[in-house]
């Protein structure tokens, strides 16, 4: 096994932003390859941050972000579990990403389950019209597929392509940091205000 040095520690740790003995616990397994134990890291907390989910989210912040012109900005609620993670400058770092986000990709809803049946079933009515000339069995299935990519891309924050890395979704985005920190992390509301339009912020159902 190659000999885990303290630089390899301190070069995983900057990459992962997890604690040191993880890391060094993690390069361990995976024989000092840092390849292999970033997929290793990510396969355990991605299961960690399944059991985190229903945690309770009381602590967090409150960020705005205000274009150059000064006539745009949004603003976001964002969650976590305790007061130590909201003054983390990773988590706070994900709070100023998000408000630009907003501002620049205009969401509605926060999750899927947001968006309202009449809604949904006003999009679905729209879409049936348009694929009326495809072949009879193809069209339930384009429908849906058409659908989902109108909820998530177009409507829902969580399911949209983060704008400084279309790479990545923003329930990926959240994800990363919710491993990193080792909290429950949730998006509690959020507004965008442009001069001269009316803003209503983003519903949450209980």
């Amino acid at each position: 096994m190659a000999e885990i040095t303290a630089q390899m520690v301190n070069e995983f740790r900057k990459q992962t932003g997890l604690g040191l003995m993880e890391c060094k616990n993690l390069l361990k397994e995976a024989e000092g390859d840092p390849k292999k134990a970033s997929e290793l890291a990510k396969v355990k907390h991605g299961k960690n941050a399944e059991n985190r989910a229903g945690r309770a989210t009381n602590a967090g912040r409150v960020e705005v972000y205000v274009h150059h012109d000064g006539k745009q900005g949004a603003m976001v609620e964002v969650n976590c579990e305790t007061d130590f993670v909201a003054r983390n400058d990773e988590f706070r770092q994900l709070c100023k990403d998000l408000a630009v986000h907003i501002l620049g990709a205009n969401p509605k809803f926060i999750r899927r389950e947001d968006v309202s049946a009449e809604l949904l079933q006003a999009q679905k009515d729209v879409l049936i019209a348009e694929v009326a000339n495809k072949p009879e069995n193809m069209r339930e299935k384009i429908v849906e597929g058409k659908l989902s990519r109108w909820a998530g891309e177009n409507h829902v924050l969580l399911d949209q392509p983060f704008v400084k890395d279309d790479a990545k979704t923003i329930r990926q985005l959240i994800s990363e940091v919710n491993a990193r920190t080792g909290e429950n992390i949730s998006v509690g509301r959020f507004a965008r205000f442009i001069v001269g339009e009316a803003t209503a912020p983003a519903e949450v159902q209980d």
